[in-house]
Parts: structure tokens; C-alpha cells; sequence
């Protein structure tokens, strides 16, 4: 997908506003001699900007506008440094509402639908950016927050909640305390539109399976608007994204080139309108590709795939670098196994060691199962890790994200 004539003209504009503004990038760009660009090749010149710079940048330093048209900030978690502090105009604001009311219609939501909105409010762009979409399209919102599992249900039912808003791990246990507390007839849900985080097939048949629901998948992060950027339709060929707002390039993590469309790569965005924090070349991290050609519904907005993992989640042990979805894949192939499992690496007697703690999906052999699992792993990644079948409901579970991958070598 190359840039078009009217995105590179947006891009200009917001050259300009970040000159004007003297941050982060502007000073970069002015460093670099550069104050507009022309064609394609202009583009991929432009520098790259990283989570890194924008933390550099705390707390307002990303601000591209008057202080007096903020009228909103959000930020990101802050878990590995200084938090990353977003600010937005009124109409950021309202072309990310727009953007979401845009997904929530692509999932054939319409106001006549009960929104439950489970995700975090407060600095997240979570429950918020889910709620402004749902008051643009006019549905009813029900506004809970994460947690309280037992008013949720009871709002659920007395409600008749038809759409859950929830990050993949909270979806789940909603699922297993509504089979577990014998309400399946009294829920209503017929859509979940889920966030957040990287989930596998077996997680989500489990999760659509369990509620009898359709399952959206939607993208975005804080540093883009948040949540709302982009969902998968009905025919769930991929993810559309709105490249009215964004502009999405895929480029190889290593090189920082761009790859064919159709490769998988790391996502990069420009945002074409942003105001409060326009961001150029971003590096996302998330991990996913572009799907060439046109989707069944007859969208022209383009496609991403499911985010397949991210770039900086791999773990490097004994000498082999491996990524959570290669082990998630290689347990997906086992009938026997449910969607949870956890891996913790540790370091013992001088060398590394993996433990893979996987939830049976019923009765069977653990034993020989845990020998299988092992064997597959060392089959195809390298090295034997040690793998504990364990009871369904045994690992912990999440009312927000799930932590799959537990490093106890750096604690």
C-alpha cells in the first residue's frame, strides 16, 4: 500500500504543525533539512520516531498544538519507564469517536444494541474510547469498568446486554462463571468486540463457543488515538483500518524496510490528522501484515492481519530465539489442551530452563500428554522445555491482560 497523493499532502500539514511546534520530531526534521516531502521516496526517508523518544518527551513535551485547545490527555502504562503522556484536541477527541462508531458498525452493531463496556477507565484510552464510539452510534452504553464479576453478570442479565467490550483474558472468565454459576439462558450477548491483547484461535473458539457470540477483533494503542483504529468485519478476512485517518506501513524489524505487501513485519503509523500529538513513521512493534485485494463485504479501506505477537517479545534461551506464538501454535495443535497456558523461564545451575504450565481442555493422560508437548517443542524450536499439564481452572485468571510469559532470570 503506497502512500497516495492526498495522504502525502496531509503529511505535509502535519510536517509543518511539528516545525511549528519545535518537539521531538520537529527538531529531528529541522536537523535533517527537511520540510515537506514530494513523493513516495521523500516519505521513506523520513525518520522513524519510537516509544523511547516519546517517553523522553514527559510529560507535555509531545504537544503540537496551543496548551489551550488540550482538552484531554491519556497515557500509556508506564511499566517499563516513564509513562507516555498523550495530549488531544477537542477534535481528536471527536475523529476518534468517529473512527470508533466506524468499527462498531463494521461489527453490524447499531444503536439499538446494549454496549457492556468492561475495559479500564481513567489515563487508559480503553473504556473511554469505547464508550465515546458507543454514544456517536447512538447505543446504549453500560458503562462498568473492569472487575466486580458479579455485578457485571448481574447487569448483563438485568440489562440484556447484547455486545461485551473486553480484553480477550476477561472475556474468558466471563465465559467459564456464566457455564460455572448455570445462566447461559439468561445472557443475551450476541457480539464481543476484543482488545488489547494477542489471543489465540483455540481462546477464541472457546470464548465464542462458550457465550454463543460473534467475536470482533479490534485494533489500536494509546500513542494512535487508542482503541478504534481498526476491526475485522463480518467475513473476518483481516482487519480494516481507517486510512483516512492513519497511514500503515509494514516494514522488516531488522532492516527497517518495507516489505512487500502480504509479508509479515512490524506495523508503523503516521497519523494524517492528529492534532494534539501527530506522530510520524511510529514503530509500533505489533507484528501483522497486509492483505492484498479486496474484501468480500466491498470495503475499500484496506486490511491488516491479526497482530500476530510483537517485535520485542522474544525470548532468547539457551542460544534460540523464540516467540510466545511459536509455543502457543505448537500447543494449538493438541485436541487434548485448552486455550491457557503460562511459560516461565528461569535460570538454574547455570543455564536456562522454560516451563510450560498448559491447561488440559478434559480428561487424559497428563503424563504422556506433558511427553508429547515436550517432544512437539523440541521438534520444531530446539531445545526440550519442562511442560505441567495441569487442571482446567488451574492458572490464574485476568479481569484485565493475561501474563503469558513470566522471565524470573532478571528478578
Amino acid at each position: 500500500m503506497q502512500i497516495n497523493e492526498r495522504q502525502l499532502a496531509q503529511v505535509n500539514s502535519q510536517i509543518q504543525r511539528l516545525l511549528a511546534a519545535d518537539n521531538f520530531y520537529g527538531r529531528r526534521l529541522r536537523e535533517a533539512g527537511i520540510s515537506h516531502v514530494n513523493t513516495v521516496e521523500d516519505f521513506l526517508n523520513l525518520p522513524y520516531s519510537e516509544k523511547e523518544d516519546l517517553r523522553e518527551a514527559y510529560p507535555l513535551g509531545l504537544m503540537a498544538c496551543k496548551e489551550e485547545e488540550v482538552v484531554r490527555i491519556h497515557s500509556s502504562s508506564g511499566t517499563t519507564g516513564k509513562p507516555v503522556i498523550i495530549p488531544y484536541t477537542a477534535k481528536d477527541v471527536d475523529d476518534w469517536g468517529e473512527m470508533f462508531k466506524r468499527c462498531y458498525e463494521f461489527a453490524g452493531i447499531t444503536n439499538k444494541d446494549r454496549i457492556q463496556i468492561t475495559p479500564g477507565y481513567g489515563l487508559w484510552t480503553a473504556g473511554i474510547g469505547f464508550q465515546n464510539g458507543c454514544e456517536k452510534l447512538g447505543a446504549m452504553a453500560v458503562p462498568m469498568g473492569p472487575g466486580n464479576t458479579d455485578k457485571q453478570l448481574q447487569m448483563m442479565m438485568d440489562l440484556k446486554t447484547t455486545v461485551i467490550c473486553a480484553t480477550s483474558s476477561y472475556a474468558l472468565l466471563l465465559a467459564e462463571e456464566i457455564e460455572k454459576r448455570g445462566i447461559r439462558e439468561h445472557i443475551h450477548l450476541k457480539k464481543g468486540v476484543i482488545g488489547s491483547e494477542r489471543w489465540g484461535e483455540k481462546m477464541r473458539k472457546r470464548i465464542s463457543t462458550e457465550l454463543g457470540i460473534e467475536l470482533y477483533d479490534i485494533y489500536g494503542l494509546t500513542e494512535i488515538y487508542g482503541p478504534g483504529i481498526g476491526i475485522n468485519c463480518k467475513y473476518d478476512t483481516g482487519m480494516h483500518y481507517w486510512d483516512d485517518f492513519i497511514y500503515l506501513e509494514i516494514i522488516d524489524p531488522e532492516t527497517g524496510k518495507n516489505v512487500p505487501d502480504g509479508e509479515w513485519g512490524e506495523i508503523v503509523i503516521t497519523t494524517l490528522v492528529k492534532e494534539g500529538a501527530p506522530l510520524i513513521r511510529f514503530r509500533t512493534h505489533d507484528l501483522s501484515r497486509i492483505i492484498p485485494g479486496e474484501c468480500p463485504c466491498g470495503s475499500t479501506y484496506p486490511r491488516i492481519d491479526v497482530i500476530s505477537g510483537r517485535s520485542d517479545d522474544m525470548m532468547k534461551i539457551k542460544g534460540v530465539n523464540v516467540f510466545p506464538k511459536q509455543i502457543e501454535e505448537i500447543l494449538g495443535t493438541f485436541p487434548e489442551l485448552s486455550s491457557e497456558y503460562q511459560i516461565r523461564i528461569s535460570h538454574l545451575d547455570g543455564k536456562d530452563s522454560m516451563r510450560i504450565y498448559v491447561e488440559a481442555a478434559g480428561s487424559s493422560d497428563f503424563k504422556a500428554l506433558q511427553q508429547s508437548v515436550a517432544a512437539s517443542v523440541k521438534s520444531r524450536i530446539g531445545f526440550t522445555p519442562i511442560v505441567y499439564v495441569v487442571e482446567l481452572g488451574f492458572l490464574p485468571r485476568s479481569e484485565k491482560k493475561s501474563k503469558r510469559v513470566i522471565d524470573e532470570r532478571f528478578q
